[in-house]
């Protein structure tokens, strides 16, 4: 094989150069070619100054994932050598940056004694995403390079700085407009002769006087960075330490801390779910050669919350949206409302003025139903309720043109019967969009029974260009993620009647790591949310609550009462309420544990989970996880349900379920698949 390493001169400056696509990944074979190539350059008196630069679109943009776990990414020289090696070099090394320096390409960068890039490149440590730190002197060097504080925000939330930033904090040394190659290689003539080299790891310019109140005060200033997460405080512990310590001894300080991290149980769900949201992209049963339709023109139905929020998805990526609403009222609300929230967005810098102008002028809002006619896809984004979207789809089969694509956003209605409403069941599809759309990255693409694959392939295709992830899922009511919410809810109200309050489950779930738990999500929502509207027909708890208004914050009361910063509180008349029912119901409240609650309210999720599988309903387990991070906010570190299950061990999780069964009645009924993969001491996402 050919080293993606090749080295050539350019009078006495000597380029290295790497070409390991798609990203120029430091594997192996470039770990190994650019220690060859400072050897050249050491053994060299010709050889005055040496560049490194990335072909293609990039840099070195981190390590190579597909190594980890295997031999490869051990085997030497591994990346903390081939730092040294490049820092050490006797002729000035000067990194020449496109595209992206992440990772380990940063601490590439780092290592060397100068650093030129376009406006264009962005810099970054990303590890923390993945549950790590930079482990190859990235920690110690980053801050004497850029300062603590750019250190520690870079190192704590993984997100990358652009190059024009990263020349003003001293990370770049020059900004180069016109040929990289051509201008590096005359910056390191120019810097040929200086001595003695600038090592960063030498530094202690940025890092001296260091008051070491700044770690205590960055963690105050940023909560939900360090709430439950392990990588960003080691990350905060390792750039502490550059402070305190030499750079020989701080890096044995980081290199302690990476290795508790990857021993960690939040480093192996992290990279998890790297790799799952990657395959969540795969369509099980469709061949690659099948080709998505072309879509060049959107139309939505309902300018509400959700119909406001898709449009702008498409706006966003060049693509028209004619949105239709019945009363020029709610047209005029819609799109007011879409307006004011990308001047909202231009305010905090995403978007400039211009490009607002260009996202609404590219927007038809219309009474006119018939003006959907020439649209590619067409979205169906109306009230929740099969009547209402069977009525729209048999309109709208008369009205499309042929091959047109037609999408219902339900959250749990079935599509197979929306789509027998059409004369063409298999241009039809979900498309589960989560609120709010214009925000939220998940995307659930409902397969129906007739959806057409070249169907399925678009929808999964403009996924992705709108930036939204999507998983694929089967026909059931509430697919994947509200499906399992069920549960959930069901056992949570179960324990209001027992003796739990909602404050006691919410703080279960918001101490594993959710958001939010179930009451204080039904209160976000709307208590009323699918409420039939008759005061006098009282059910249920929620039943009860909504007979009084207490619809959830908009209400400002709810499962609590809230005062005008929407500030939660226990609610007297909510225990009142539960306390009635109870008597009703003849049920004595009883102690209930923490441990029952997670038990009968995130072990039946898993079982859920377990059916949706056993079912097909969903390709893979992994595709359950994507759905409940980007969907509900299940804590990343965890991995998602169905990795967490394996984590806990499926026996525990079934051994409590049986623990809770006697409590939760006939509503809970086992998965074979959990009780097999048990039973075989197997797990849903690995061996």
């Amino acid at each position: 094989m050919t080293s993606p390493i090749t080295t050539t001169r350019h009078g006495h400056v000597l380029i290295i150069s790497s070409n390991n696509p798609p990203v120029n990944a430091l594997g192996h074979a470039v770990r190994e070619g650019l220690v060859k190539g400072i050897e050249e350059a050491d053994a060299s008196d010709e050889i005055k100054a040496v560049v490194i630069i990335g072909e293609g679109a990039t840099f070195f943009a981190g390590a190579d994932i597909s190594e980890f776990g295997t031999p490869k990414a051990f085997a030497q020289p591994v990346l903390p050598q081939v730092v040294d090696i490049i820092e050490n070099c006797t002729k000035p090394v000067v990194a020449a940056i496109h595209g992206t320096a992440l990772g380990g390409g940063l601490e590439v960068a780092l290592a060397c004694h100068y650093r030129v890039a376009v406006p264009t490149a962005k810099l970054g440590v990303p590890e923390v995403k993945l549950g790590l730190l930079p482990g190859a002197g990235g920690t110690q060097r980053l801050p004497r390079a850029a300062g603590v504080q750019h250190a520690l925000e870079m190192t704590t939330s993984g997100n990358p700085i652009g190059a024009k930033q990263a020349a003003e904090i001293g990370l770049v040394d020059r900004l180069i407009e016109g040929d990289l190659l051509q201008h590096a290689v005359a910056y390191a003539t120019e810097v040929a002769d200086i001595r003695p080299l600038p090592r960063t790891s030498e530094r202690t310019d940025k890092i001296e006087g260091t008051d070491p109140a700044i770690f205590e005060q960055f963690v105050a200033a940023n909560p939900r960075a360090f709430k439950g997460f392990e990588a960003p405080m080691k990350n905060l512990e390792a750039v502490r330490a550059a402070t305190q310590h030499p750079y020989a001894e701080g890096v044995q300080v980081e290199r302690k801390l990476f290795m508790e991290l990857m021993a960690g149980t939040q480093a192996k769900a992290q990279q998890y779910f790297f790799f799952a949201e990657r395959k969540a992209a795969k369509i099980e049963g469709v061949d690659e050669s099948v080709k998505p339709r072309e879509i060049k023109k959107v139309g939505v139905i309902g300018a509400g919350t959700m119909g406001g929020g898709i449009s702008m998805n498409f706006l966003q990526a060049g693509i028209p949206v004619t949105i239709v609403e019945t009363s020029q009222e709610a047209l005029d609300r819609g799109t007011g409302v879409m307006l004011r929230n990308y001047e909202a967005s231009a305010k905090k810098g995403r978007f400039t003025a211009e490009q607002v102008g260009q996202f609404m002028g590219a927007l038809n809002p219309t009474l006119d139903f018939d003006s959907l006619a020439d649209c590619d896809l067409i979205i169906e984004a109306v009230f929740e309720q099969m009547e209402i979207k069977k009525e729209i789809f048999g309109r709208l089969d008369k009205v499309a043109k042929p091959g047109a694509i037609l999408a219902s956003n339900t959250s749990y209605l079935n599509i197979d019967e929306i789509a027998a409403a059409t004369s063409r069941p298999q241009d039809v599809v979900g498309l589960h969009f989560f609120s709010p759309a214009n925000v939220m990255k998940l995307l659930e693409v409902v397969r129906g029974a007739k959806t057409a694959d070249d169907v399925l392939v678009t929808a999964m295709a403009l996924a992705k260009k709108i930036k939204k992830v999507a998983v694929v899922a089967g026909v059931c009511y509430g697919f994947i993620g509200n499906r399992m919410l069920i549960p959930r809810q069901t056992e949570a109200t179960k324990l209001l009647l027992e003796g739990a309050t909602p404050a006691q489950i919410d703080k279960v779930h918001t101490d594993f790591g959710m958001p939010m738990g179930p009451f204080q999500m039904a209160d976000l929502a709307g208590v009323d949310i699918g409420w039939h509207r008759d005061p006098n027909r009282i059910e249920n708890i929620r039943d009860a609550l909504c007979a009084v208004d207490r619809w959830g914050q908009k209400k400002g009361a709810g499962f609590y009462d809230y005062d005008e910063k929407r500030r939660p509180s226990p609610s007297p008349t909510v225990q009142q309420i539960i306390e009635d029912f109870r008597a009703k119901a003849g049920v004595t409240a009883r102690e209930i544990s923490d441990q029952e609650i997670k038990e009968r309210t995130l072990y039946t999720m898993v079982n859920e989970g377990a059916k949706i599988l056993e079912e097909g309903m969903a390709q893979r387990a992994s595709d359950i996880d994507v759905v409940w991070v980007y969907g509900y906010g299940w804590p990343v570190y965890r991995g998602g349900p169905m990795h967490w299950a394996d984590t806990e061990g499926l026996q525990s999780i079934v051994d409590g379920l049986r623990r809770s069964a006697e409590h939760m009645g006939d509503d809970f009924t086992f998965s074979a698949l959990l009780l097999d993969k048990a039973q075989k001491g197997e797990k849903f996402t690995g061996r």
